[in-house]
């Protein structure tokens, strides 16, 4: 655990501890909307950069420094450790993570190995750069889970419900737990990197996992994300999970293990509370859209989101999923700065 980290707002409230407000930071805040990351990346593909420590060090810092948030996350992507692992795979600009041999039949499991620390060495280098530059801000490592990742390598890259996968999932059950047992040995060794480098924190991005039903998900799913959290156990790190669309899911996704339960834009903070079992921090979740909104607008569901948040044994704000490119970067100092100044007993 980081030392200079461990009394800082964030860290506490992880810990659901006492705090003079809930603090902030804000998914994919590290890049999309700041003009200065557009200058930085212009010309250099997106795993490129996700490869470069000094490149990683820079767009991590933007947003520190711009908006004053309560932590930084580590700017990646959630293919990195499966590129690193072997898999053919690029990021095409408007589409996604498009893969080169989707993953259909037990022979193609051959693709993924396992992942050896020296194979992210520029992710250990970027993180003890971004460490000494932060001193007390906590850096978040991520990655992300089993599942999303499963499905760009069935899919072969972006879709609307994930159907190979389901089917897949649903009617060839050995090759699914081995691969979902492969993706959780490359997703822990990849958090490893990270909290041994000296990340704050961890957050498992199951980004899709909203699509499954929670039976689908206690059975096929729940096993290795707990893996997950287990042995990151050791670390002593707040452990931070979420998924889009995930609200039928809360309760469960609390079970993995993760100390802190994120909450996308569709259920009020208040309800997710009752949802999830007692133990857990939560965190979110003001629609990323209504940033796209008056100032008037956002104040005023920045102020709800904050008042809902009372409600939970201890509150981190955040959007309901990632930051739009289209985000006035203003808006979010202005937030910031809102959510700093509502203290937390106090919000009037």
């Amino acid at each position: 655990m980081n030392t200079q980290t461990a009394d800082s707002v964030f860290i506490r409230a992880c810990r659901r501890l006492p705090v003079s407000h809930a603090p902030v930071w804000y998914m994919r805040q590290a890049g999309r909307s700041l003009p200065e990351y557009r200058a930085l990346r212009a010309g250099v593909a997106m795993l490129d950069a996700c490869a470069n420590p000094e490149m990683i060090t820079e767009i991590t810092l933007q947003p520190v420094r711009r908006h004053g948030v309560d932590a930084a996350i580590l700017f990646s992507d959630i293919v990195v450790p499966l590129r690193a692992a072997g898999v053919g795979v690029e990021i095409r600009p408007g589409v996604g993570p498009v893969i080169d041999r989707p993953i259909r039949a037990a022979a193609d499991l051959a693709v993924l190995r396992d992942l050896d620390p020296g194979d992210v060495g520029f992710v250990d280098r970027a993180v003890r750069m971004l460490t000494a530059e932060l001193g007390g801000v906590p850096l978040i490592g991520f990655a992300g889970g089993p599942f999303t990742l499963a499905c760009y390598l069935i899919e072969g890259g972006p879709s609307k419900n994930f159907d190979r996968t389901r089917a897949l999932m649903y009617g060839a059950p050995e090759l699914w737990d081995g691969l979902m047992s492969r993706l959780a040995d490359i997703t822990t060794g990849f958090l490893r990197v990270q909290a041994e480098a000296g990340v704050s924190a961890v957050q498992l991005f199951d980004s899709w996992a909203g699509v499954l039903s929670v039976e689908d998900y206690r059975r096929s799913v729940l096993p290795f994300s707990s893996r997950i959290f287990a042995a990151l156990g050791e670390y002593g790190l707040p452990r931070i999970h979420f998924g889009v669309g995930t609200g039928e899911l809360l309760r469960v996704l609390g079970e993995a293990g993760a100390d802190v339960v994120g909450v996308d834009w569709r259920v009020p903070l208040d309800e997710a509370a009752r949802r999830v079992a007692p133990g857990k921090a939560l965190q979110g979740n003001l629609d990323p859209a209504v940033l796209l909104a008056p100032w008037a607008v956002i104040e005023e569901r920045a102020r709800e989101v904050l008042r809902l948040g009372r409600t939970a044994e201890s509150h981190i704000f955040n959007l309901g999923h990632g930051v739009l490119p289209d985000t006035d970067p203003d808006m979010l100092t202005r937030l910031t700065e809102l959510v700093h100044s509502v203290p937390a007993r106090s919000l009037s």
